[in-house]
């Protein structure tokens, strides 16, 4: 087994020479009986927008304050230890700002040793060791507490997790073995797997503890006077710790490894079989059930050492800081002070696209909202799905009974477009073809102000021809939703050529208070996601009509990590609109994107997959099948990734030099946020460059340096 304490943790060290160090400061607290518990609080001296970090230097200090408690237990001066946080956080795991800096594989190694090596003294203290988890416990800072032998949690902690797989690692510090070894198999794959990769969900205090991951809960009046009260009686003797989830002979002989399975079945399922963190997670629970602490620890080593050296790591460093820094300063954006007031919003249209936009609006920015359809009975249908889903917020507790009634009072409908009349911002959801759209705004005009905004919300219409018929086209900008619209977080901002810029930072704006991430494009065909999206259902279409089955194109096009296969994203976005898309691309870019006539009798037709009862794919309906076979000349997997890799370098590479959008990040953040790109790729471009498509194609690569692991 690995000795942690003779390993040179200096490298390290060296990475992280600017580290904003949480610094481990200890104090003792008189227990009964004349002993003495010494509390160490983590803080790093910020408010608590910087929650504490632990980085190197941070581990290495709170390494040596623990050989000190430990000789000072020795010498019978204390009777336990306990690490506790700043006010409101213990810590949000490990600092990885330099972890895309590591040279080599040695490194990389070195992190997850430097973990085990520290936040493991804490069971060789010779007296009992405790974390009283006092607010904000992520990654690491969960692990502190996993590998302390007693942990007391506050009520009120808003946010507890284990998020490694989210960011293409795992709990490596302890995570992977402690955790199912003390809550369970089946309670630890939801926290190690399960929630990271439901949009990062985390645990509230009461949730974690229900779970066992504390051993007691108290609130947050006297949490840390409660805390100390408890330990002291754990200490004396007088409290014994009972663990009602720790796993019994039965759970490890025949649990165990069926809920790997099923967890394993359902991965596949769901994302594929590309990201290699979540199945190296699903290794580790698995090897956890046998085998000591020291081999559990080693192997966490391992698999962390891989992967923070691998390619998936860094893209997922790159894709977490595209979200988490440039979406929230949008490239190109104007000045927030030229945006106009939204003191009243208007909708065109009143169905299930319109309804969505209508309640957002009245639920982020709290204004009336008006609709309005050709008919009284599609617009009080439209009101009636607005406030029913406003009766769902109020029955799942997301908002109290007078906010739900003061949203519905402010959601109205009429077919009389003066209501309109005091408007400051009106946006289309209605059937998208260029001459309705353009007679709804010329009409839609007539009752407006000259102030107003117009949007469009048009997927690849060119907004300039939307707002052909308009007098004043400065107002008109498009507003790109993607469906369901309460869920995705992104929305494209059209910067069409007569769109001022009032009406641009005004939709920025409006949407940064709608809490969706805004990224500027120019006025050009399917703008950024349905171009992308249309390149790669062309190259899978174009493979089906020559002869391709879909199983064979859906089996080539899964190294690109997609969230679905071709076939499911056509079966999802409609048959329709498929076709839609990609004659719209076709007929802008001839040369280059692919029109499919089967396409069109497969939208005729109806149907592509074949499901069960409960809506799982079961293979490709018969009659499509019917419909796409006779291609007489198919294409290899290897033929079909290739010209896929290649075409999609081509497009992106003239996205890029006709300023579609300011840079290659800004694509990757559109196909992240609106493609569902999961952050192992780091979108598209560093896979094509990582591939080798963009030096094929135009000599060069998107990032310099390329995004990709180190040897």
């Amino acid at each position: 087994m690995t000795d942690y304490s003779t390993i040179d943790f200096s490298p390290l060290l060296e990475l992280a020479d600017d580290e904003v160090v949480t610094h481990s400061f200890v104090r003792d607290v008189p227990l009964s009986g004349g002993r003495t518990l010494a509390l160490v609080t983590l803080d790093n001296g910020r408010d608590h927008t910087r929650p504490n970090t632990l980085g190197p230097a941070t581990l290495l200090e709170l390494g040596t304050t623990l050989d000190g408690l430990k000789e000072r237990a020795a010498r019978g001066e204390i009777a336990g230890v306990a690490i506790t946080g700043k006010p409101f956080i213990l810590a949000a795991g490990a600092d990885l700002s330099k972890v895309s800096d590591i040279p080599n594989a040695a490194v990389a190694r070195l992190l997850p040793q430097l973990g085990h090596f520290v936040l493991g003294k804490q069971s060789e203290l010779g007296v009992p060791s405790f974390s009283f988890i006092n607010g904000l416990a992520l990654g690491g800072g969960v692990e502190i507490g996993l590998n302390a032998d007693y942990r007391t949690i506050d009520a009120s902690v808003p946010a507890i997790a284990l998020p490694e797989v989210f960011l293409g690692l795992i709990p490596g510090w302890g995570g992977a073995y402690l955790l199912p070894n003390l809550i369970g198999i089946e309670n630890a794959l939801k926290v190690v797997v399960e929630n990271p990769l439901k949009m990062n969900r985390m645990l509230g205090g009461r949730e974690a503890f229900d779970l066992g991951m504390a051993d007691a809960i108290f609130e947050p009046a006297n949490f840390l006077e409660e805390s100390i009260r408890w330990a002291d009686g754990v200490i004396a003797g007088s409290i014994t710790v009972k663990r009602p989830h720790t796993p019994g002979k039965v759970e490890r002989l025949v649990k165990w490894d069926a809920a790997i399975g099923i967890a394993r079945k359902m991965l596949e399922n769901r994302i594929g079989t590309v990201p290699k963190s979540p199945y190296l997670a699903l290794d580790l629970l698995k090897a956890a059930k046998s085998g000591s602490k020291a081999e559990g620890f080693e192997r966490e080593d391992d698999a962390l050492a891989e992967l923070i050296s691998g390619d998936q790591f860094q893209a997922s460093v790159y894709a977490f800081n595209l979200v988490q820094k440039r979406a929230k300063r949008p490239a190109g954006a104007p000045d927030k002070a030229l945006a106009k007031p939204v003191t009243k919003v208007g909708v065109i249209g009143a169905g299930y696209m319109a309804s969505q936009f209508a309640l957002l609006f009245v639920r982020r920015l709290r204004v009336p909202v008006v609709i309005t359809d050709l008919d009284q009975a599609h617009v009080d249908k439209g009101v009636a799905y607005i406030h029913d889903e406003i009766g769902k917020l109020l029955e799942k507790g997301r908002i109290s009974s007078d906010e739900a009634n003061r949203l519905r009072a402010l959601v109205t409908g009429t077919t009389d477009k003066s209501a309109f009349a005091d408007a400051d911002w009106v946006i289309e959801a209605v059937f998208e073809e260029l001459a309705v759209k353009q007679d709804v705004f010329a009409e839609i005009e007539k009752y407006v102000s000259p102030e107003a905004i117009l949007a469009t919300n048009t997927s690849s219409l060119s907004v300039e021809e939307i707002g052909a018929k308009l007098s004043n086209r400065e107002r008109l900008v498009g507003f790109h939703f993607f469906t369901p619209v309460a869920v995705m977080p992104l929305i494209e901002v059209v910067n069409a050529p007569s769109t001022s810029e009032s009406t641009l930072s005004t939709a920025m704006v409006i949407a940064a208070k709608l809490r969706k991430n805004a990224v500027i494009t120019a006025d050009t065909p399917g703008f950024v996601v349905n171009r992308v999206l249309a390149k790669l259902l062309g190259e899978a279409m174009h493979a089906v009509d020559h002869g391709t089955s879909f199983e064979v194109v859906d089996g080539a096009m899964a190294p690109l990590g997609l969230p679905m296969a071709p076939s499911a994203l056509l079966d999802l976005v409609g048959l329709k609109v498929g076709a839609h898309v990609l004659d719209t691309h076709h007929a802008a870019f001839p040369d280059r994107f692919y029109r499919s006539e089967n396409l069109h009798k497969l939208a005729e037709h109806g149907t592509l997959l074949e499901k069960d009862a409960k809506g799982r794919i079961k293979g490709i309906d018969k009659g499509a099948a019917a419909i796409i076979t006779g291609g007489t000349s198919p294409s290899t997997p290897e033929e079909i990734l290739r010209r896929l890799e290649d075409g999609l370098a081509d497009e992106i590479h003239r996205m890029l030099d006709d300023q579609v959008v300011h840079a290659p990040e800004d694509i990757d953040l559109c196909m992240i946020l609106g493609g569902g790109w999961p952050f192992q790729m780091g979108g598209i471009t560093p896979y094509l460059d990582r591939v080798g498509a963009s030096e094929r194609v135009f000599g060069d690569t998107f990032h310099h340096p390329p995004i990709r692991g180190v040897s």
